[in-house]
């Protein structure tokens, strides 16, 4: 027999209605009470009834994520967070992927296509400031509810200024600890690998990262030292490749996972000790960071955060019947230290 909201709430010592916003994740209800009516809900296995929360609401239970690619591992981690994330919530995921194209991008930001959702997260690598204030000044024409498509998050590093919620990590600060990190090895000689490429404003925040690390333990940036190649395994393998027989750095510092694991191949590959004569640091902590041999040490965005906040965004715009004001949310992220740094 199916748990009711009333067991729910007997069980908690608690009224329905309680338990209903809880359900519904409103944000008026104590984190005391809200921890014990969630541990009711687990106890008793409560699953809540998403075509009766449908009806009321007028809301299909669908959200839809929009990513660039799945040929880059992050994006595939991204979309299975924020799919289980959802699910504990009642919701439906529909992913689409852009392709990185501005078009897709564009046309998806401002509601075109025949997507049926209650609201769009979207990885976007090439929607400019301008983009988002075109449609913000569109809004702002009419603040009825629903003249608008769908409720927008952005994940992903943003401009200043950005008019459109948006969920983010701390950039800078995790690539600078990544060098920090390979600093406090030993390593003096610093290799920024994957430079001028990716998304812009990513590509922009790690570098400050690594030259923040340099410049605060007195070591100037050598711009042989920053190569650039795609963010990908085998361009960086490529490219590490064409430096050998120069004189070696002493530690690589990868844009993203999928370059540091290019470079570890080919040092590898070349008879070069990894980490004993070059340590190397990726971003992201993708499956395979932790497979390769040796393992590698990263960054690792903390996904289930960006998920739940990007989904807790939405859910406020839901409910603010145009009077929402954006949002701009920062997600932590660890260092996780592996065989690539450290023996």
């Amino acid at each position: 027999m199916a748990v009711s909201m009333s067991d729910v709430a007997r069980h908690a010592g608690v009224s329905q209605r309680t338990v209903s916003n809880v359900v519904n994740n409103y944000v008026h209800v104590s984190p005391t009470t809200r921890a014990r009516v969630q541990a009711s809900l687990d106890a008793l296995g409560y699953r809540p009834n998403t075509a009766a929360r449908r009806l009321r609401t007028g809301r299909t239970g669908t959200v839809t994520l929009a990513v660039p690619t799945f040929s880059e591992r992050y994006f595939a981690d991204l979309a299975e967070a924020v799919i289980a994330a959802a699910q504990r919530r009642g919701t439906t995921v529909v992913v689409e992927t852009t392709g990185g194209r501005h078009e897709a991008e564009l046309e998806l930001l401002h509601g075109g296509g025949d997507i049926v959702t209650d609201g769009l997260i979207m990885s976007a690598v090439n929607l400019s400031r301008a983009d988002e204030r075109r449609l913000e000044d569109r809004r702002l024409k009419d603040r009825r509810l629903e003249d608008r498509k769908y409720p927008v998050v952005l994940v992903g590093d943003r401009e200043p200024g950005s008019e459109i919620d948006h969920v983010g990590i701390k950039n800078r600060e995790a690539a600078q600890a990544a060098v920090t990190h390979l600093l406090d090895t030993g390593r003096r000689r610093i290799l920024l690998l994957g430079a001028n490429n990716g998304p812009r404003r990513s590509y922009q925040l790690r570098l400050q990262g690594y030259q923040a690390a340099l410049k605060k333990h007195g070591i100037k940036l050598d711009p042989d030292l920053v190569v650039s190649c795609e963010w990908t395994t085998a361009a960086a393998a490529e490219a590490i490749t064409g430096l050998l027989g120069k004189p070696l750095p002493d530690g690589i510092f990868a844009m993203n996972d999928s370059a540091a694991l290019g470079a570890i191949r080919a040092l590898v590959r070349a008879g070069i000790d990894v980490p004993g004569q070059v340590a190397v640091m990726g971003f992201d902590d993708i499956v395979e960071s932790s497979l390769a041999t040796p393992s590698l040490s990263t960054v690792a965005p903390l996904l289930d955060d960006i998920a739940g906040m990007a989904l807790d965004l939405l859910e406020e715009q839901f409910g603010a019947a145009g009077s929402h004001v954006p949002q701009h949310r920062m997600a932590g992220y660890e260092l996780r230290l592996r065989e690539s740094t450290t023996r």
